[in-house]
């Protein structure tokens, strides 16, 4: 379970959302979740060696109502959808985990049910605010009182932001060091090179994906790192001073600052050479974190969920365009 808990709360770095027509995907528990435009699925590895599989025909929002395809608003529609999509695939996973328990240990097994699953997202949802907007503010309030210089509006949210990206980056380190969490991050690599051989035209067989780098410019590591960027611009343009209405705004900013960052990683993914790619260049650095070297085993997990995925988007008529 505690695999699940900590995985529920790296799902935002774990997958890539991409509401266009590329595919994307997302490392979960001992297998890859892969998706196109109008489906998805996941290739998770039973300890006996088998791979369960699951899939799912998938609806675009922007199809349905076109304001959802707006710059900035599909941002936030994307990560919504990105969001609630990698935690049904974790629950598969973790589940396909669970069934494995010996005959001996059933009286032990959890099933991740509805009522599970509410707590664990209410409990990622408040971990999120309170380690990365509570805290850093709260820190940076009490530099405030220590040296009147901290209460100039640039120092103060620099140092806010400086204190925010470094617990991410000390939470990201340190659920490396356990080796399920590495597992988790091996299979994300899996998930990159896997897309990356895609979008080359490469055949989907182990030794073609194995070639290609774990860096991927579209993934959930490079938004976050865009997000909290941004959000340090972003905050330095709002003035205001007493600590709720700083938090408050903190809050309420959230779904705009997402938006942007969307944007920004978007143009950056098909614009290499940009400036906006310079500031993507954090995120790159850091999946040298979050993604690790797979095995030929996990490359075969990642390649039989986008196989899936792709059936699926056969049988729609759906056509992807290589970015």
């Amino acid at each position: 379970m505690w695999r699940f808990v900590v995985a529920l709360q790296l799902l935002p770095a774990l997958e890539s959302g991409e509401e266009t027509t590329l595919v994307g995907g997302q490392a979960v528990l001992e297998g890859v979740m892969m998706r196109s435009p109008h489906a998805w699925a996941i290739a998770v590895r039973k300890p006996s060696g088998e791979i369960a599989t699951h899939s799912e025909n998938l609806d675009r929002p922007s199809e349905k109502h076109k304001w959802m395809g707006w710059p900035v608003v599909r941002g936030v529609v994307t990560l919504g959808n990105a969001m609630t999509l990698g935690f049904r695939a974790l629950r598969f996973s973790a589940n396909v985990a669970l069934d494995q328990i010996p005959p001996e240990k059933q009286g032990k097994k959890l099933e991740i049910s509805g009522w599970v699953a509410a707590v664990n997202i209410i409990f990622s949802v408040g971990f999120f605010i309170f380690m990365y907007k509570y805290l850093p503010l709260l820190a940076t309030t009490q530099l405030q009182r220590v040296n009147p210089i901290f209460s100039q509006q640039i120092v103060f949210n620099l140092v806010d932001g400086i204190i925010r990206l470094l617990l991410f980056l000390l939470f990201i380190w340190g659920v490396s060091l356990a080796r399920d969490i590495r597992r988790v991050y091996e299979y994300h690599g899996a998930e990159h090179k896997t897309v990356f051989a895609f979008e080359n035209g490469d055949p989907l067989q182990t030794d073609a994906v194995q070639k290609y780098s774990t860096y991927h410019p579209r993934c959930g590591t490079s938004f976050l790192m865009t997000v909290m960027i941004i959000s340090i611009l972003v905050y330095m343009l709002v003035p205001v001073h007493t600590f709720s209405a700083r938090f408050g705004i903190r809050i309420a900013l959230l779904p705009v600052i997402a938006g942007i960052s969307y944007e920004i990683i978007r143009f950056a993914a098909k614009n290499r050479g940009s400036l906006f790619a310079l500031m993507t260049a954090p995120g790159l650095w850091l999946q040298r974190i979050t993604t690790q070297p797979p095995s030929d085993d996990q490359v075969e997990c990642a390649i039989t969920a986008l196989d899936h995925a792709m059936a699926l988007e056969k049988q729609r008529g759906g056509e992807l365009v290589i970015a």
